[in-house]
C-alpha cells in the first residue's frame, strides 16, 4: 500500500496530544506532526495533558508521551491512560535500554520511540498505530465479523474482546495486534520474529529481548486470567509460543 492510500485511511482531522517538556522537542514533534497533515495538542506535564483530556471536545486519536516529565512521569501517566480507555500511545524518550522499554509496555504502551530519532520513521510510527486503532478497510480483518476461540469472540470491525460470558475485555492496541495475529495462525509454533511480522508491528527493539514475552504475559493475563483457566496460549520452550484453541470465523 502506497503512503498516499495510507494517509486516506485516516481521519484528515486526526489529533495527536504530544506530552513534552523539553520545549524544543516539543516544537519539534508539533511541527512534524502538523506537516503530515495531523492536528496538534501540546502538553508540557502531566498535569497540562490531564486539562486537555477534561476539555477537548473529542479525545485526542494518539498520545505521544515523553517519559522524563516533571512530577508524574510518563510511565505513570501511560498506566493511569490505560486504566481509563484505550487511546494508543507512543512512548517517546532518550531512555533506550531493555528495561524502560519493557516498563514501557508494562505500563501499557503500543510502541516506543528512542531520541535521537528519524523524522520519517517517527511519522511513519505514528501512521500505522493510528490505522491499527482506526481499522483498515482494506485489511483482511474484513473478511470476517468475529474470530471464535474457546467461548471468546473478537469483533474485527469494533475492535473489541467478548469474554465466554459477553463481558467485552479492554484490550490496548499491541495487544490486539498480538491477539489477531494468534487467531490468524492457530495451533502453529510462532517465534518472537514471526509474530512481530505477522502483527506488523514497529517497535524498535530486538526480536530476542523480553519486549516480545511481556505483550505475551500481558494478553495471557486478560484470557487466561485464573490459574485453573485453560492454556490457551503455551509457551514451547527454545522455539516460541502456540495459540491452543481452533479458531473459528463468523
Amino acid at each position: 500500500m502506497t503512503e498516499a492510500r495510507e494517509d486516506r485511511l485516516l481521519d484528515p482531522e486526526a489529533s495527536i496530544l504530544v506530552v513534552e517538556d523539553d520545549g524544543e522537542m516539543r516544537h519539534l514533534v508539533a511541527r512534524l506532526l502538523r506537516d503530515a497533515g495531523f492536528r496538534v495538542l501540546p502538553a508540557r506535564d502531566g498535569r497540562e495533558m490531564w486539562d486537555l483530556l477534561e476539555n477537548a471536545a473529542t479525545p485526542p486519536d494518539l498520545i505521544v508521551l515523553d517519559v522524563m516529565l516533571p512530577g508524574a512521569s510518563g510511565f505513570d501517566l501511560c498506566r493511569r491512560l490505560r486504566q481509563r480507555g484505550r487511546i494508543p500511545i507512543i512512548m517517546l524518550t532518550a531512555r533506550g535500554d531493555e528495561t524502560d522499554r519493557v516498563v514501557g509496555l508494562e505500563m501499557g504502551a503500543d510502541d516506543y520511540v528512542t531520541k535521537p530519532f528519524g523524522a520519517r520513521e517517527f511519522v511513519a510510527r505514528v501512521r500505522a498505530l493510528l490505522r491499527r486503532s482506526m481499522g483498515d478497510p482494506a485489511s483482511p480483518e474484513g473478511v470476517a465479523r468475529r474470530l471464535c476461540f474457546a467461548g471468546w469472540a473478537l469483533d474485527l470491525k469494533a475492535r473489541e474482546l467478548f469474554s465466554p460470558n459477553g463481558a467485552i475485555v479492554d484490550l490496548s492496541g499491541a495487544e490486539y495486534d498480538l491477539l489477531l495475529a494468534f487467531l490468524e495462525h492457530p495451533q502453529r509454533v510462532l517465534n518472537r520474529e514471526q509474530l512481530m511480522e505477522i502483527a506488523k508491528r514497529r517497535v524498535s527493539i530486538d526480536v530476542s529481548d523480553r519486549s516480545m514475552d511481556v505483550q505475551v504475559s500481558r494478553l495471557r493475563r486478560k484470557i487466561e486470567p485464573g490459574d485453573s483457566s485453560p492454556a490457551i496460549i503455551k509457551t514451547v520452550r527454545g522455539s516460541g509460543y502456540v495459540f491452543v484453541p481452533a479458531v473459528t470465523r463468523e
